[in-house]
């Protein structure tokens, strides 16, 4: 069985942090042989909000499909004035399209989390905001959450990750994700 794996997130700016951190998770999830696909900033930034001037149901439809087939999901935000960032949490209002279903919202998936700022108190509450959000969405965060304080040199333009530490906890985070997913579709 191969694991689905859905992952969201990133800033306006195409070589953010933070969504060069989602792609390294997104490559441990994919080294544990799970099929990953990534809604980077370009696609979040294209969302119109939820529910407001613009949306349709057609707006965020491949969003809501991948995370609807997902086993597992990769959440990356950016920590704006200490929490996450507007357009990360657009893409998961919507998730509200997932009410209905049998597996609603996040439900019985494991949800890595990765929270990106210059400084440590901002990725600490971005972090416990995206863990309150995913259990409001019903999901399950995985034991660890990367909380990565950015700092000019910390990717390389290609995308590599120069601090082993970070490197090795992003790629955890991804690895989680798969352990879990596989965990839960052992008691199906």
């Amino acid at each position: 069985m191969t694991i689905r794996i859905a992952a969201i997130g990133g800033t306006v700016s195409p070589s953010s942090t933070t969504e060069q951190a989602l792609r390294l998770a997104a490559a441990g999830a994919e080294a544990q042989g799970a099929q990953v696909t990534v809604f980077g900033g370009a696609y979040l930034a294209d969302l119109p909000y939820y529910g407001g001037p613009g949306h349709s149901r057609a707006a965020g439809a491949e969003l809501v499909e991948a995370v609807r087939a997902a086993d597992g999901v990769l959440i990356a935000s950016p920590g704006y004035h200490g929490t996450l960032s507007g357009m990360v949490k657009n893409a998961l209002d919507y998730l509200e399209e997932l009410a209905g279903d049998e597996r609603p919202y996040l439900d019985g998936r494991p949800v890595g989390l990765i929270a990106t700022a210059y400084g440590d108190q901002a990725t600490m509450s971005t972090m416990q905001t995206l863990r309150s959000v995913v259990h409001a969405l019903r999901g399950w965060p995985t034991p660890l959450g990367a909380t990565v304080r950015t700092y000019k040199g910390l990717f390389t333009p290609a995308g590599e990750c120069l601090d082993d530490k970070v490197r090795a906890t992003l790629t955890l985070v991804g690895e989680q994700v798969v352990l879990g997913a596989r965990s839960f579709s052992r008691r199906d």
